[in-house]
């Protein structure tokens, strides 16, 4: 399962990451999100111990989605190093995210 990364553990979770960080940004009642949200989970075994994965819930927290400017969700944002790197908005294929992952390894 992915992490479920809060607005409170946002910065240390992923800003400080020394790995690869590709996050979701989603809320339950978003249909499209549902479908995303186990390709995400896929992918957080298929990249564990080499990329954190993680799932933030947008009605719960605001600040980084904000900051970021996820107006559209799903949205799935990439940092490596505490930068944004990468931008998925709407669904994708399981490759597209996994292929953002393995430019970084």
């Amino acid at each position: 399962m992915a992490l479920e990364i809060t607005d409170e553990t946002f910065e240390e979770t992923v800003l400080k990451s020394d790995k690869p960080v590709l996050v979701d940004f989603w809320a339950a009642w978003c249909g499209p999100c549902r479908m995303v949200g186990p390709v995400i989970d896929e992918i957080s075994k298929d990249y564990e111990g080499k990329a954190v994965v993680g799932k933030v819930d947008v009605d719960a927290n605001q600040e980084f989605a904000a900051k970021y400017g996820v107006r559209n969700i799903p949205t799935v944002l990439v940092f490596n190093n505490g930068e944004l790197v990468g931008r998925q908005v709407g669904v994708a294929p399981k490759n597209v995210y996994a292929e953002a992952i393995d430019e970084l390894l």
